[in-house]
């Protein structure tokens, strides 16, 4: 989501979002744990806080990775962040594995352990229920549950559309689906509870008419009359951007507007190509969605949801690996948005989303899962669990709950080494030009249990 998720500096520990009180007396107190790793997983949190907040309950928001020991949450958001711009093969090829293995690995556990403490510290104690909006997090609140550590319901939001296995946490007691694609898959990888109460966004996303729609184009200088195609790649501008934008326009079938977010660099040298209409951060993402006639996005998260909501088809393509190529297979599953996998159907799918009955299926499909319902959402479903609560659970042996604190501290000593050599690892390989560098100790080190035959192609694209 290329735009400021709805956050403030937090109170009694570092990181966290005080507590957002309703403006009536309030009904009860729901924690959110989210995870500023992008910013759908921050933005799906908020919105949930602000439809709570509005039903009468107190909400406290925490960030997992401001509560992770010594500092490593911000190692960890730099080392994912490099990953996809520096070395996207190796992404792929850690989600893969791990979606094999059915989860994270050792040192994916290692870390998340170190957190459950300083997790449960956080948490205020007259809270009736907790909300995941990350997998990690989920971990970290399932587990807690499993070890009777913690009494109250655990719910995890699952805010993509594809379910990796690490969303599903064998601790928490309710998973949350914006639809049944993404319900059946939570299902068929372990979760017990899964019910569909539909997606959340900011209520500034809607359908416009012709008129905001052209003074919406006023505000950012863009054509009047011209097709417009948005192109997105999330609040770090990853992906081969710079390539699809050229893509866009020398196919013809649309003006790109391209939002860099955060990477300011590739605005840059979009501009320098002659892509007249290149942003980084921008704030107001409704309005330019109003000004466009279709969104073209490579990730498959928040902004996917947000246009649907606008009523603007989405196409998927050339999209990231991971979560980017699953979510554009789950939302063409599901009839949400098309999956250009042909670089030569780019024209014909764009035109016909445009000016075409693709475009208004699509829309009519978008607009859908925001159709109100009896059951009245998330924020209504996380509100019927605080006050019916869920059954008791038989916590783990109790040898699996304590673990000696200098083993602790050694654990967290080696997932400090392994974190830092990992990116001084990226830092030089990409320093010489030689990813086959890091190919080579991720094979030799193996830190996830990655299988030893396991490989994945390399991309050699050099305009992203």
């Amino acid at each position: 989501m290329p735009h400021a998720a709805i956050t403030a500096p937090g109170p009694a520990l570092a990181g966290t979002v005080p507590r957002q009180r309703s403006a009536t007396p309030a009904t009860g107190r729901v924690s959110i744990v989210s995870a500023s790793v992008g910013a759908g997983h921050d933005g799906a949190a908020a919105e949930l806080a602000r439809r709570l907040i509005a039903q009468g309950y107190d909400v406290d928001r925490f960030d997992l990775l401001d509560l992770l020991p010594a500092h490593l949450g911000r190692t960890v958001q730099e080392g994912y962040h490099r990953m996809l711009v520096r070395a996207p093969w190796a992404y792929q090829r850690i989600y893969t594995s791990t979606e094999r293995a059915g989860g994270g690995g050792p040192v994916a556990r290692a870390l998340l352990r170190t957190a459950q403490d300083r997790v449960l510290r956080a948490l205020p104690p007259g809270a009736g229920a907790v909300v995941s909006t990350y997998p990690g997090a989920s971990r970290v609140l399932g587990n807690l549950r499993l070890d009777g550590r913690l009494a109250m319901p655990v719910l995890t939001y699952l805010t993509d559309f594809s379910v990796h296995p690490l969303w599903v946490a064998p601790g928490v007691d309710v998973h949350l689906a914006t639809h049944g694609v993404p319900a059946a898959q939570a299902r068929a990888v372990g979760a017990r509870d899964v019910r569909v109460c539909g997606p959340v966004t900011d209520p500034r996303f809607g359908p416009c008419d012709a008129e905001r729609r052209e003074r919406a184009r006023a505000v950012f200088g863009l054509a009047r009359n011209a097709p417009l195609a948005l192109l997105v790649a999330g609040s770090w501008g990853v992906g081969p951007v710079r390539r699809v934008a050229l893509e866009l326009r020398d196919c013809g079938a649309a003006v790109p507007v391209v939002v860099c977010g955060r990477n300011e660099a590739l605005a840059e040298q979009l501009r320098a190509d002659g892509i007249d209409h290149a942003f980084g951060w921008v704030a107001d993402m409704p309005t330019l969605m109003h000004a466009a006639d279709v969104l073209v996005q490579n990730a498959g998260g928040l902004t996917s949801l947000e246009a649907f909501a606008s009523g603007l088809p989405v196409a998927s393509y050339r999209c990231i690996p991971g979560h980017g190529l699953t979510n554009a297979a789950a939302l063409d599953e599901a009839g949400a948005a098309v999956w250009i996998r042909d670089p030569a159907d780019l024209k014909s799918v764009l035109c016909d989303l445009i000016d075409g009955s693709l475009g208004l299926q699509q829309r009519a499909a978008g607009l859908a899962l925001f159709a109100p319902t009896p059951d009245g959402g998330p924020a209504a479903e996380i509100a019927r669990v605080h006050q019916a609560g869920v059954p008791g659970r038989t916590p783990r042996p109790a040898a699996r709950q304590r673990r000696r604190p200098t083993r602790r501290l050694a654990a967290t000593a080696a997932l400090a080494s392994a974190v830092w050599a990992g990116a001084v690892a990226t830092g030089v390989s990409m320093t010489y030009g030689a990813p086959d560098l890091i190919h080579a100790i991720g094979h030799r080190l193996d830190p996830d249990g990655f299988p030893p035959d396991h490989t994945t192609s390399r991309s050699r694209d050099r305009h992203s």
